[in-house]
């Protein structure tokens, strides 16, 4: 077994789990003791991570549906299933596990992790998780373009932080859910602890 099989087994079982340095550390002496030393150390992250607070910003504003549902704004397509999970493997009718719904959301996050880590290099853990939230949301290349991006890569940071409110909308239309999404990440990117 390498640490790649046992990271995706401690997965299935709490897949809300994140490896930071220190719980690789405890894994490897935890093999160890089980008499599965040398475990590949190819598995850790080689990208950075949203945070604790990101990923329940995410997971609370998403929310869990295990059967698929249509865009709030259009009434259809894309259609969405687990916490905010959209492509072409989803369909109408569509029902997923809880299990499944954490694969396909941690499937997902990397996907933004990675693009925001290189968008805004520099950032604080809440900025960058705040910058993940959006990008889930409203898609890379939209963050990629945004005024909020270039104030932030700029360090005019206050700036960035009140342009969340201007993505409240979806089809035009002021969204409540989303005004509310974006006050709390707003919050979460100026938070400094």
């Amino acid at each position: 077994m390498n640490r790649a099989a046992l990271f995706q087994a401690i997965r299935a079982f709490a897949p809300e789990c994140r490896f930071t340095a220190d719980h690789v550390k405890t894994i490897d002496g935890l093999a160890d003791s089980f008499g599965l030393g040398g475990l590949a150390t190819d598995a850790s992250p080689a990208y950075r991570q949203i945070n604790a607070r990101g990923l329940q910003l995410i997971k609370d504003f998403e929310g869990l549906r295990l059967t698929s549902y249509p865009d709030p704004a259009t009434g259809g397509a894309p259609w969405t299933a687990g916490w905010g999970h959209t492509g072409p493997d989803v369909s109408p009718g569509m029902t997923i596990t809880e299990s499944k719904a954490a694969q396909l959301l941690f499937k997902d996050l990397k996907r933004f992790e990675v693009a925001v880590a290189k968008l805004a290099p520099v950032a604080t853990d809440n900025q960058f998780s705040a910058m993940v939230s959006l990008a889930f949301n409203v898609g890379e290349g939209n963050l990629s373009s945004s005024t909020l991006l270039k104030m932030h890569n700029a360090g005019d940071y206050a700036g960035a932080q009140a342009q969340y409110a201007r993505w409240n909308r979806a089809a035009g239309k002021v969204m409540a859910g989303l005004t509310r999404r974006r006050t709390a990440e707003a919050m979460l990117y100026g938070h400094s602890g």
